[in-house]
């Protein structure tokens, strides 16, 4: 009597995640007196849906105009910039953007201030649902207190907080971080950077984030993006960070392959 062998059950395959963003030949050049300044020539680049990036580079090589290009608020000279599927052409609620500075409106209320961007995402909602959403967000955030605080009555955490929850109220298909962290001090973006990334976690929106600090790079992101110095910039190299999520600040720091990444980093940036 034959024996039959059991068939070993295989495992699926790892479903591809999409492109949610690709910037394809992108060109931005500057008119001057003396002739065109081409910042960025020649850049490709693709993000996966859900995928958090870091880039990096020295100052003005085009980090920032790459992030403005994205947002559709800096006009593309050359290649086209995609976000799931369709070609950007002007600023839209599907990219939402944090910079260094919060830019809310001083005599609104942080809720108020949240609202804005709600109202034009979510015109059909009730004004109930709507402050449901702005409250969940600045919740979120830890300014659960602070609803009816005005603006200039935040510190700069706390109204970084608020640009924050306003950029993941708006429900975005691609969020873009242009240093939010920068003009902090160190503490403040360390709780700040784990309050990202506990949003994130939960809405997995596909993140793209300018730094100039390593160590935040190496926190944040599921690949570090590195650019080459301008005029010409491109993206010169790139690392994948395969730390698990979430992600626990200690145990990022005493990983064995911690500071081998961040060497990595460092040596491009120092040559």
């Amino acid at each position: 009597m034959q024996t039959q062998l059991q068939a070993v059950p295989t495992m699926p395959e790892p479903v591809a995640r999409p492109d949610m963003l690709v910037c394809q030949d992108l060109k931005k050049v500057y008119p001057t007196p003396t002739g065109d300044y081409v910042v960025l020539d020649d850049l490709q680049l693709s993000i996966k849906e859900s995928e958090f990036v870091s880039i990096i580079g020295h100052s003005g090589c085009g980090k920032s105009t790459l992030l403005t290009m994205i947002a559709g608020l800096n006009e593309i000279s050359g290649g086209q910039i995609i976000v799931d599927k369709d070609p950007v052409r002007e600023a839209g609620p599907d990219r939402a953007v944090v910079f260094q500075s919060p830019s809310l409106l001083p005599w609104l209320t942080a809720l108020q201030n949240v609202m804005i961007g709600v109202k034009q995402v979510f015109p059909s909602a009730s004004r109930a649902e709507k402050e449901e959403i702005c409250k969940y967000y600045l919740d979120k955030v830890g300014l659960g207190n602070d609803f009816h605080k005005r603006a200039t009555d935040l510190s700069q955490g706390m109204q970084q907080r608020v640009g924050i929850a306003r950029a993941f109220a708006l429900k975005p298909k691609v969020l873009l971080l242009d240093e939010p962290f920068g003009m902090l001090d160190s503490l403040t973006r360390g709780e700040l950077q784990d309050v990202l990334l506990e949003i994130w976690q939960k809405e997995k929106i596909t993140a793209v984030a300018i730094t100039h600090d390593v160590d935040e790079s190496i926190f944040l992101a599921d690949r570090v993006i590195m650019m080459t110095s301008g005029p010409y910039a491109k993206i010169g190299d790139e690392l994948e960070i395969p730390f698990e999520r979430p992600r626990n600040r200690k145990e990022v720091l005493e990983h064995p392959d911690y500071y081998d990444y961040r060497a990595y980093l460092l040596n491009f940036l120092n040559h």
